[in-house]
């Protein structure tokens, strides 16, 4: 069988992008990370033209070739579904980048963090020049965007706030917000869980490592805030410090305020000046987000409105679903951001 169908219009280009900052990374997980680089419908047989450049992230867990795959059989994944609206002309067209930042733990939350790596930077100082040199793009943060979901969506609002230098529109489905609304319902199950486990999330994870992944209930749970923690709040030795207490779930203030600094919702006000540099905002998530998200929605888009950024430089959404399943959100947006992102969207 073919990697990509045979009639995409672009092309999918997938290299193997040698990380020089995620050497001797904390957790020994690869420095040589996969790299995939979508063009557009007639990128090579204009080779004068540049292009408008849209950086994916994945979420939590998720790996690079997860993008092949949609999340049913009646479904394309996300790259062909994007493919199809650029080849009937539904869009401007752009290059898309496919970003890896999984870890042991599961993923990075695209954060520089001694409990897992310079994520962050990997992305910002190293894939984005690597992008710009060896790729038609146009180099310049009115022409670059970023998009992802659930952490991925976290990834693109933090990355948008603090490198607006890079990035001038970005996408957030059901993206990580509203930090008490999504973690601490899981925090007091995970508490319930960890009674297996004499309170000892370690003593989990040993047992997670011994069997097959994710045949208990609780492993996914316990897998992200154990991640999580590795990556919002380490020691100094880089050990995941849990935000709350293993045994009665009461918060700990120092560890839990480590995961509010990373809340898009309470980074806004002090990044306003970089939201109202942003070009386009795209926010939407289900109403039956598993994790609330729906409410993390909801109060970023009304952080980002405080912020001052006009109304009609957002596009929020509330559609019907959960948390998983919703990848067809992604090529709409990846066309609304190509719109925006256009020279000649420029006027």
């Amino acid at each position: 069988m073919p990697l990509w169908p045979d009639d995409l219009a672009g092309q999918v280009h997938e290299h193997t992008f040698d990380s020089a900052l995620l050497r001797d990374n904390p957790l020994g997980d690869p420095h040589e990370r996969p790299l995939w680089v979508y063009t557009p419908p007639g990128y090579d047989a204009d080779p004068g033209r540049r292009y408008p450049t849209v950086y994916m992230l994945l979420g939590y867990t998720g790996r690079l070739e997860a993008w092949r795959q949609a999340s049913s059989s009646y479904r394309e994944p996300v790259p062909v579904a994007a493919d199809r609206l650029f080849a009937r002309g539904e869009a401007p067209p752009a290059i898309v980048v496919f970003v890896d930042a999984f870890t042991t733990y599961g993923g990075s939350q695209y954060v520089d963090s001694r409990g897992t790596g310079r994520y962050h930077s990997y992305l910002c100082d190293e894939v984005v020049p690597w992008v710009d040199a060896h790729y038609r793009t146009l180099a310049s943060r009115d022409h670059r965007g970023i998009a992802g979901k659930s952490s991925g969506g976290l990834g693109a609002s933090i990355t948008s706030m603090m490198r607006p230098n890079l990035f001038g529109a970005f996408a957030t489905h059901s993206g990580d917000s509203l930090s008490e609304a999504q973690y601490t319902p899981h925090f007091y199950k995970a508490v319930r869980d960890l009674r297996a486990y004499d309170a000892d999330i370690f003593a989990w994870w040993e047992d997670f490592r011994s069997r097959v992944a994710f045949t208990r209930p609780e492993d996914l749970r316990l897998l992200e805030i154990l991640g999580v923690s590795a990556c919002f709040s380490p020691a100094e030795d880089g050990t995941p410090l849990l935000p709350f207490d293993p045994v009665t779930g009461a918060l700990r203030p120092d560890e839990w305020q480590r995961w509010l600094d990373w809340d898009p919702v309470r980074m806004a006000p002090s990044h306003a000046d970089a939201l109202r540099s942003m070009h386009g905002i795209w926010i939407d998530a289900g109403t039956s987000d598993e994790w609330f998200l729906d409410l993390g929605a909801t109060a970023f888009r009304r952080a980002v409105a405080d912020a001052g950024v006009p109304d009609d430089r957002v596009f929020f959404e509330l559609f019907d679903g959960g948390h998983m399943a919703v990848e067809y959100r992604q090529p709409p947006a990846i066309a609304w951001l190509s719109r925006i992102l256009s020279p000649t969207s420029d006027g």
